[in-house]
């Protein structure tokens, strides 16, 4: 079960697609959306993404930033952003950690198979660090207008 609204975020040290790790301490004072995803390039992934992509305007303009997780290396993140243009970081989890701090990380089943993966789960996080709200089984399409909405 992921984190809860009230609580302290866990801090996080991920590298982006560049290579350049990111804190969670580095945005102290700004609000942040860190939302987690099971795999690049992979149709949901892509949906949500991209919706996320197309309003980033109002997200800046609102001052908050976007941070994309997912077990995926920062190369195959470095392909999923250059093919779908995407102006925001996504953060490389490979040993996924920090989806196991936020609770997002567990047991799925597909199409009759069990294995271990992403809960598909967006965090909004204050300006002090301390998680403002939890969006849990994210559905990707509406999902970036819906976590803009919880902003005002």
């Amino acid at each position: 079960m992921a984190i809860q609204a009230g609580l302290q975020a866990p801090d996080f040290n991920l590298a982006d697609e560049n290579g350049t790790v990111r804190h969670l301490a580095d945005y102290q004072g700004k609000a942040l959306v860190l939302y987690f995803y099971p795999k690049d390039d992979t149709p949901g992934c892509t949906t949500e993404a991209c919706e996320f992509r197309d309003s980033i305007s109002a997200y800046r303009q609102a001052g908050v930033e976007v941070f994309g997780v997912s077990p995926d290396s920062p190369k195959s993140h470095t392909k999923f952003i250059q093919k779908f243009s995407l102006p925001f970081s996504l953060l490389a989890d490979e040993g996924h950690t920090v989806a196991e701090a936020y609770g997002v990380w567990g047991r799925k089943k597909f199409m009759g198979r069990e294995y271990d993966g992403v809960f598909r789960t967006t965090f909004l996080i204050g300006p002090d660090g301390k998680i403002v709200k939890v969006f849990e089984n994210v559905k990707p399409q509406g999902h970036a207008a819906e976590v803009l909405a919880a902003l005002s």
